[in-house]
């Protein structure tokens, strides 16, 4: 019989959970992961069992979100007048929400 896989906390994770989404929905979800600094695994988790997310600082989360802000940019200057933004201005939300929580933590 093989080892069982525990991962860092020691838990067995052997249950599958699938779902399907959008292209965009998926493109929110990267987005959303990689801002966080977690796992998709953790990040899906939290979110399901509405637990906080704690977003942890470090270089790689940084680094997401300066990607992201370029994005951001890009695409506003993309879009004319009475362009489509809603997606857009979710994945502001999410960053700004990021960056205000990152800000508290230092102080």
């Amino acid at each position: 019989m093989s080892a069982k896989n525990l991962d860092q906390k020691g838990r067995l994770r052997n249950k599958i959970v699938a779902l399907r989404m959008s292209p965009e929905e998926n493109e929110m979800l990267n987005a959303a992961v990689a801002i966080s600094g977690l796992t998709k695994q953790d990040y899906i988790i939290n979110k399901l069992l509405d637990r906080t997310v704690t977003i942890q600082p470090n270089p790689r989360v940084y680094k997401a979100l300066k990607d992201k802000l370029g994005e951001v940019l890009a695409e506003l200057k993309r879009i004319e007048d009475g362009g489509e933004i809603d997606d857009l201005l979710e994945i502001i939300r999410l960053i700004n929400f990021t960056l205000n929580g990152m800000k508290g933590e230092r102080e």
